[in-house]
């Protein structure tokens, strides 16, 4: 599959949850799926790494349920997953020889994931008649999305 396109799914990732896209590639990169070694990017493959963007991941899953969790669409969450998305597409562009290509497919696809996984988990909230269960999926998209995703590159 072209880095391209990757990049731009581990982007709509995080446009979806800004901290499982990180947490998937940096999962990949530690069970050995894609070499990260000799590259800037090569910290993704460290336990640490895999045990902090975890945790951040786990913890957006749980805060993005609460009632207080402000729009993905405010500034400081938007800019937050463009910058996730364009981080994680950067380490899928340095793994497929294209970095600055990776980091701006990454981008894209954050703003694609933001504004696109906002309106279907509005749509889905309506359909069931509540959030919870549109969350619940959009949480299992992402999670299954990012290590897909890591699998492929």
């Amino acid at each position: 599959m072209s880095v391209y396109l990757l990049a731009l799914l581990i982007g709509v990732i995080a446009g979806l949850r800004a901290m499982a896209a990180p947490a998937g590639l940096a999962w990949g990169a530690w069970l050995g799926w894609y070499a990260v070694a000799g590259t800037w990017a090569s910290f993704m493959a460290h336990w640490i790494a895999v045990l902090v963007f975890s945790i951040l991941a786990l913890v957006e899953l749980v805060t993005d349920q609460l009632p207080s969790t402000p729009s993905r669409k405010v500034p400081m969450q938007f800019g937050a997953r463009i910058v996730s998305g364009a981080f994680c597409g950067a380490v899928i562009g340095t793994v497929g020889g294209s970095l600055v290509g990776g980091l701006v497919a990454g981008a894209i696809g954050a703003v694609i994931g933001t504004l696109g996984g906002a309106e279907i988990r509005g749509r889905l909230a309506r359909a069931f008649g509540r959030d919870l269960p549109a969350a619940l999926i959009e949480d299992v998209v992402a999670v299954v999305g990012a290590l897909a995703i890591a699998a492929a590159v």
